[in-house]
């Protein structure tokens, strides 16, 4: 795993009571994965501007002089990979491996003890009926402990129930004189100010509550690895598709003929269940050599599926991989599908990533369907192989 260590600031010399606080921005995948992804770092705040001043003042660790470890936090980085999936079900987490004044910091929530640490998460299992998934845990400092999660969660007061998804890291400070954990502070991959309270870290979760209206159907399994501000980076699972060639990356060109396929214009006249989204795929730096294809359902397997009875249709298998997403809604007109383009190409090269040529647009409606803002649209770059700096086997 690549991981950047960002220097500790301390603000008093004092008897340690609590691990440090250091911000550890990194990203990757889960601890079995053989790829991780490298984003550029913002660079620390110097004490002078007083960013993270919080986070500081909850440091009392000495880092010139730090106190004999004594403390097995090996052991305990073992016990959160145990611990931390736990988060939101019934089991929960272990209370016993936490301070009674445990301090917990996130950009719009804040408690000062164990109690409202443990409501914090049941008024987040009622709200939002969170799915956690943490990816890696590693000890960053002496009395430090640093973990990297996604967090999906389903607003369910709401009628339309909007999907809400973080991606971060959570540094956690250890007390040396017991071992427990004393201290928890999340920081968002989404937004820059991650101090309490963050009117970014609000308007993040707030713009998340629009409306999408999206079909009740099959999608193609992905993981979310981080979501910026621009775009989610997704691990996409392999899916097979029926594809004929399109005219444009906005249009609906071929759609018919692949979605006859499913109707039953195959060799067995087999009707198969639908699926969403709709892709156009742009192979091209053009944007001009597209395919229109729509997603197969998973359970089925490519050579036990019906032949196409046109020629021109065919069945391909994608082998999944790495991809950035970015989300919108509205008419996907192609000056309006060309901009998004560009941005997302934009946004991926300022973080130093490296995006293959082409793109492909997902619609989760029917193409032809009228004009909506509420209909869901991805536009994803793919990234063709992940250079030394940005892959670690």
């Amino acid at each position: 795993m690549a991981t950047t260590h960002l220097t500790t600031q301390i603000l008093r010399q004092a008897p340690p009571v609590c691990g440090s606080f250091r911000r550890v921005t990194t990203t990757g995948l889960s601890s079995s994965s053989p790829l991780t992804i490298t984003f550029k770092t913002r660079k620390e705040p110097s004490p002078k501007n007083q960013k993270f001043k919080w986070a500081r003042k909850l440091s009392l660790v000495e880092e010139s002089s730090p106190p004999k470890p004594t403390v097995d936090v090996e052991g305990l980085a073992t016990f959160l990979y145990d611990d931390l999936p736990h988060l939101f079900d019934d089991q929960g987490i272990d209370r016993t491996a936490y301070d009674e004044q445990v301090k917990f910091r996130d950009p719009i929530t804040k408690h000062d003890t164990i109690s409202g640490y443990l409501f914090n998460i049941s008024l987040l299992k009622v709200l939002f009926r969170p799915l956690f998934q943490l990816h890696w845990v590693k000890q960053t400092g002496p009395y430090e402990i640093t973990t990297r999660w996604t967090m999906v969660m389903k607003f369910m007061p709401l009628p339309w129930k909007p999907e809400l998804v973080f991606t971060g890291t959570s540094v956690m400070g250890i007390n040396p004189n017991n071992g427990k954990f004393c201290s928890h502070v999340d920081f968002w991959d989404s937004i820059e100010n991650n101090e309490y309270f963050s009117l970014e870290g609000l308007w993040d979760v707030f713009r998340q509550l629009r409306v999408y209206k999206t079909p009740d159907l099959e999608t193609p399994r992905y993981q979310i690895l981080k979501r910026t501000a621009n775009y989610e980076v997704r691990k996409y699972e392999p899916f097979i598709v029926v594809e004929t060639i399109g005219e444009k990356l906005s249009g609906s060109n071929g759609f018919n003929a692949v979605a006859g396929y499913i109707f039953g214009k195959n060799s067995t006249t087999e009707k198969i269940p639908m699926t969403t989204p709709v892709f156009t795929h742009a192979l091209d730096p053009e944007l001009s050599d597209v395919s229109i294809q729509i997603v197969l359902p998973s359970e089925k397997d490519i050579s036990s599926l019906p032949d196409p009875s046109q020629e021109t249709v065919k069945l391909r298998k994608v082998e999944g991989g790495v991809a950035a997403a970015l989300k919108f809604s509205g008419k996907p007109t192609e000056d309006v599908v060309r901009e998004k383009e560009k941005a997302l190409r934009s946004n991926l090269m300022k973080d130093g990533l490296n995006p293959r040529i082409g793109c492909m647009l997902a619609r989760y409606n029917d193409p032809g369907r009228t004009w909506s803002f509420t209909m869901l649209l991805d536009l994803a770059i793919n990234f063709p192989f992940l250079n030394k700096k940005e892959m670690k086997c």
